[in-house]
């Protein structure tokens, strides 16, 4: 189906270098595709990789003085306490950062990304060729180290001005933390001073005069002092300049005079320009960052070398990457305050198998290519695999992303609309997104891209908008398809993106159909004039006989209603077609989307297919989650942020439509997966009203057979456990829950009457939090079946603690539960501390003879005990006919069932005992279950021997013929 960061642009950071997997066919149409030469030998670990031990913040700078500039104390002083100050800025985690665990630190797990030295020739090609072409890398041309950008070049020139570029998501803000942190740590001895500036705060000043040194000092107190001696420093002194593309540059000595003295004031722009001129400041060094569309900005003779950041164009790049930050010790504990860390085995399980992926499926290895997505996949992992911070969402998650990458970006910072390039990507790939969610694909054509990108689009401006979005971003969503048989054709880069991006372009309301685009202007401007015209016309109409003109024009009026009316016409179809798509009965069969995208990511077994459903029939399960989760007050603030506000009334408006619709579908019985699904969709929305309202009709969670992990866990508990109303049953057999999520899951269980728990593997640890449950005071369990787990006589000494001080238990099944004769004995001796169980059922646990007599016993003395199930135990011919005797003599007391016989007559409770069986046959002991069922077809037969009752006969012939079906199963003999 679909597999699935940067720290934001004012702190600069972790996003990672990006470079697409090189295809053998030519990709025409998308531009400055990144691709590395065949045969090239991948960058070596000792080049790709810098690893600095601990966090930036916590280690000290070097004490030793670098070079002869500041050989004076004071100076020496200011510059040691600056590099401090620098190393805790870029050192700063962003929150979303904060989930990989207490102990992570972002200089532990960083990768660089290949830099490739690029030629003016190619850079500067005419717009023509570049627009429809790929054009690869000049051959020849070396990888670049960041130590090695300021080497002299080809001809021996030193190289004093350096430009690296590389599309949005591709790690220019990591580059320069972590050239930073370098030069702070003492790693970069060729610089004695390093000043980073931010284009985009530099821009925030607009045209205010101000001078280098002022500028500097406003940034960098510590630096007051050495202001005088940045003309001395030469070669020794970096300026790095983040982000050159929010800088509107001009060359031209009739746009920017001259300038040669950093304190003569003039604008940040006039600054920059001098200072690349090499007018100010001669021999600095500077390093530029910006994006491909920007490069043409700074004039060639001015610029030393340019770099491309061309990502992990090595497998084992990725590798490295993800082994770093999926080894990160988690939090310590879990939203719900439950310790649920995954070990380490785990976590380097999580590694192979995303390894072996990637060798194996080139399209999420040509993903990967791109280190900003390769932080979403350790992040999507994270959140399905370790403790989930409270509020985070998948939906947020995505969000998050975005905002790490465009936050604070205008698609073109020269065009006087200032347009936030993500509220461009929206509209665009948002439009192509939504149309392959609605056919169903997710391969697209050239013209399917073209014609979303290119749609409606008259004005000279909007052309060269679109030629920007297309150097700039448009590799960050689409990548060209590496499956054999699909080559020309192009998906989304991550497949979950398309469905992130479809539900974004629905609910920012882009999608209006051609009634809609005309009516509303015809709507709005009606409305301004009919009152108008309705007034003049009244007043007419007194004086001449045009009484019918009003009664024409008060009609206007109506016209905006009508039109609003039909806006919510439209809201429902769309709400129709997101509840329709969570409800595909062709989904059915699927495993559950949290299931779906962990297996697409880390290469196990995809979703099951329906038998009729087409083979290559796409499935969009994340589509109307991602709905859901965009309108969440918090995604709805960050989106704010991006440029992509999403107003409160039409939020409103949507979430009716979709609740109305939820409301008719809903209520339907849902197969566990599914239901799952549906529980997924009211956690991504995050607004326990909405999802209390919807969900007020269920009352059976049935989520058998579903492996609820952590964050499963979580979901159903956010969702359901603040509600009010009781669950008749919940249904949590062969789930594969453990200790942490029975406390994760205990608000769900306190509201449930009917608790399955049957078939997970719980042992006596888990014991302890089944005794707190039922000692809970808002208890109200009634039936609770744990049969088919490890409790042994340990977790059943527990249990009676809880069964002591519970007054709603009457039912209780600890079938297959390993008691033995110690379990069995404590029941008998601790069975009357509670007075209101009805049923007990310990059958199939391996007691004997004279343990089954003495509970026997002590439940014919139990006030409200009516039935014993002790059948399938290691009972002997006189043990069983000693406790039918039991069960025959007591008046009043509990029945007792050991065989499916009562005397000459067939047990009452005979197909209870052969549903046990049959539902548990691929589970049990096949060789002990064919002993008992054999000692149960003896009894049916001496019972059949000993009646002459004809009707009693046919019974028990019936029963032996299912016996003999069981045991013809089990492989064994039919008599």
């Amino acid at each position: 189906m679909w597999w699935v960061c940067r720290l934001p642009k004012a702190s600069w950071g972790p996003g990672l270098g990006s470079v697409l997997q090189p295809a053998d066919g030519r990709i025409p149409f998308l531009i400055h595709w990144s691709w590395p030469h065949k045969g090239e030998r991948p960058l070596g670990l000792s080049r790709a990789f810098i690893r600095h031990h601990g966090s930036s913040a916590g280690s000290g700078p070097p004490s030793r003085r670098h070079g002869q500039l500041f050989q004076d104390i004071s100076a020496s002083e200011a510059v040691q306490h600056y590099r401090r100050n620098l190393a805790e800025w870029f050192s700063r985690l962003p929150r979303e950062e904060r989930q990989f665990g207490p102990t992570f630190a972002l200089d532990t797990v960083h990768v660089d990304p290949v830099i490739r030295e690029s030629s003016p020739d190619e850079l500067f090609r005419p717009t023509a060729e570049l627009a429809l072409e790929h054009q690869p890398p000049l051959a020849g041309l070396p990888a670049l180290a960041l130590s090695q950008l300021f080497d002299p070049d080809a001809c021996g020139r030193q190289v004093q001005t350096v430009v690296l570029y590389g599309t949005v998501g591709t790690g220019k803000s990591t580059l320069v933390r972590k050239m930073v942190l370098d030069w702070c740590y003492g790693q970069l001895p060729a610089f004695e001073l390093l000043i980073p500036f931010s284009c985009e705060d530099l821009s925030s000043l607009g045209p205010a005069p101000a001078s280098l040194c002022q500028l500097v000092a406003q940034r960098y107190t510590p630096l007051k002092e050495i202001l005088p001696l940045l003309a001395a420093a030469g070669s020794r002194l970096l300026f790095v300049l983040h982000g050159l593309e929010h800088l509107n540059l001009d060359f031209r000595l009739a746009g920017t005079g001259l300038c040669s003295d950093p304190e003569e004031p003039e604008a940040p722009a006039a600054i920059i320009v001098n200072l690349l001129r090499k007018y100010m400041l001669p021999e600095a060094s500077i390093l530029v960052t910006t994006r491909p569309s920007a490069i043409g900005r700074i004039p060639s003779k001015y610029v030393g070398r340019y770099g491309q950041i061309c990502g992990f164009s090595d497998t084992n790049l990725q590798k490295l990457y993800f082994q770093l930050r999926l080894n990160q010790p988690d939090c310590e504990y879990g939203a719900g305050g439950a310790g649920i860390s995954a070990t380490s085995a785990q976590r380097d399980n999580l590694v192979q198998m995303l390894s072996r992926n990637l060798e194996g499926h080139h399209q999420i290895a040509a993903a990967c290519f791109l280190p900003s997505y390769c932080w979403l996949v350790c992040a999507t992992l994270h959140f399905l695999h370790a403790p989930t911070p409270a509020g985070q969402t998948l939906t947020s998650i995505y969000t998050s992303f975005l905002r790490l990458n465009f936050s604070g970006e205008m698609l073109d910072s020269t065009d006087p609309s200032k347009l936030s390039l993500m509220a461009y990507a929206a509209r665009t790939m948002g439009k192509l997104a939504y149309e392959g969610v609605s056919s169903r694909k997710t391969y697209f054509s050239e013209e399917d891209v073209r014609g979303c990108l290119e749609a409606g689009m008259k004005t000279e401006e909007e052309f060269q908008l679109l030629h920007v979005f297309r150097r700039d971003a448009l590799r960050f969503f689409l990548a060209p398809c590496v499956e054999p048989g699909r080559q020309g054709t192009f998906v989304f880069t991550v497949p979950a993106m398309q469905e992130y991006l479809a539900a974004l372009y629905i609910v920012l309301g882009l999608r209006k159909t051609t009634l809609q685009r005309v009516g509303k202007e015809v709507a709005e401007l009606v409305g301004r004039v009919g009152e108008d015209v309705s007034l003049v016309l009244g007043i007419v109409a007194k004086l001449l006989p045009l009484r019918a003109l009003p009664l024409l024009f008060n009609l206007l009026k109506v016209v905006p209603r009508v039109f609003g009316r039909v806006v919510g016409k439209s809201r429902e179809a769309v709400a129709q077609a997101m509840v329709l798509e969570m409800f595909r009965e062709e989904d059915y069969y699927n495993d559950d989307v949290l299931d779906q995208m962990g297996a697409s990511i880390l290469g196990v077994e995809g979703p099951r297919r329906h038998p009729d459903e087409p083979p290559d029939d796409e499935v969009f399960e994340l589509f109307p989650m991602f709905m859901g989760g965009l309108l969440s007050a918090h995604n709805r603030a960050v989106l704010a942020q991006l440029g992509c506000p999403i107003k409160n009334l039409d939020a409103l408006e949507n979430a009716q439509a979709i609740k109305k619709k939820l409301g008719k579908l809903g209520r339907q019985v849902l197969p566990p997966s599914e239901l799952l699904d549906h529980l997924f969709f009211h956690y991504e929305f995050q607004n326990q009203r909405f999802s209390a309202e919807v969900l007020s009709s269920l009352r059976q969670l049935n989520l058998a057979g579903v492996r609820m992990t952590p964050l499963k866990c979580t979901v159903v508990a956010a969702v359901l456990g603040s509600g009010r109303h009781a669950l008749d049953e919940v249904n949590l057999a062969s789930c594969q829950l453990d200790p942490a999520g029975l406390r994760t899951l205990r608000p769900v269980f306190l509201r449930a009457r009917k608790l399955g728990l049957q078939l997970n593997s719980l042992g006596p640890e888990a014991c302890s939090d089944l005794r707190d449950l039922l000692l809970h005071d808002q208890c109200q369990i009634t039936t609770l079946r744990l049969s088919n787990n490890p409790l042994t006589a340990a977790g059943v000494a527990l249990l009676l603690e809880g069964l002591a001080g519970n007054t709603s238990l009457t039912h209780l099944s600890l079938l297959h539960t390993g008691l033995g004769d110690e379990g069995l004995e404590l029941l008998a001796t601790q069975l009357d501390r509670n007075q209101q169980l009805q049923e007990l059922n310990v059958a199939y646990n391996g007691a004997g003879d004279t343990a089954a007599l003495t509970l026997a016993q002590a439940a014919q003395d139990h006030p409200s005990l009516e039935l014993l199930h002790l059948y399938f135990n290691e009972l002997s011919s006189e043990g069983r006919q000693a406790l039918r005797d039991v069960g025959s003599t007591a008046k009043g007391g509990a029945r007792v069932v050991v065989s499916l016989t009562e005397g000459t007559a067939v047990s009452e409770y005979w197909s209870v005992i052969l549903s046990e069986v049959q539902r548990n046959l691929n589970s049990w002991d096949r060789s002990r279950v064919r002993r008992h069922l054999e000692l149960l077809l003896r009894d049916l037969e001496d019972s059949r021997g000993d009646t002459l009752n004809p009707w009693r006969k046919a019974q028990l012939l019936r029963v032996e013929g299912e016996v003999r079906a069981l045991l013809e199963q089990l492989g064994g003999p039919g008599s």
